[in-house]
């Protein structure tokens, strides 16, 4: 894939917002330098004046400091933006395991299932090695508290369309903090070497409307 998958939620959009930024930055000072170096090396641009010139040595010093601020204050924006902490709507659990994903809604009582790739012979899309025969259902323009822990080895919850990711650590809780602001299947898989079936835990998640979610819910319970 040449490019990040289609966002669905605001943290995802700031980061691609900043790797594109960040991108365009680095292409114009690339660019920049390979020009200098060619002209440098083809028309033997050796003046006295061009290299021990003290204005030139100024700007040479100022504008990558200029340009590292540049890139670092919409940088920090961007990680304070991530780690702001808010009231959550719905917390939900995943717990890793080798090789699947068990969740658990901490709102609602006894709500908790396992998540299982599904086999090739049962696919019901072209999603191969991404289906499960159970999808944990989130509501959309809602306040998401995931909380990630693991049951035997360390695992991690990515959801690239989302733009979060947190390591499943036995023993811990770590939080992650998203909102989802459109409907839709969004798939993901553990990033972490987990053993032999690594590649084999993936992550579905279905976003719905809150009223649908919360008709989900009833049914499931």
């Amino acid at each position: 894939m040449m490019s990040f998958q289609d966002s669905a939620s605001p943290s995802m959009e700031q980061l691609t917002l900043f790797h594109d930024f960040t991108m365009a930055v680095l292409t114009m000072v690339t660019t920049l330098v390979a020009l200098s170096l060619f002209f440098i090396s083809a028309y033997s641009l050796t003046d006295r004046l061009l290299l021990q010139e003290q204005i030139i040595e100024i700007t040479w010093t100022i504008a990558p400091v200029a340009i590292i601020l540049l890139i670092a204050l919409p940088s920090l924006q961007t990680l304070y933006m991530l780690d702001d902490p808010f009231s959550p709507n719905i917390t939900l659990k995943a717990m890793g395991h080798q090789w699947y994903w068990s969740y658990e809604y901490s709102d609602f009582p006894n709500l908790e299932f396992d998540s299982y790739m599904s086999p090739l012979l049962e696919l019901s899309s072209n999603m191969r090695l991404l289906e499960t025969d159970n999808s944990a259902a989130l509501p959309t323009r809602a306040q998401i508290r995931l909380i990630a822990t693991s049951a035997d080895v360390i695992h991690s919850w990515a959801m690239p369309s989302f733009g979060v990711k947190a390591d499943a650590v036995p023993g811990r809780l770590n939080q992650l903090m998203f909102s989802i602001k459109r409907p839709g299947i969004f798939y993901g898989q553990c990033s972490e070497i987990c053993g032999s079936n690594h590649s084999f835990m993936p992550i579905k998640i279905e976003a719905i409307p809150m009223k649908n979610f919360l008709g989900w819910v009833i049914s499931f319970m």
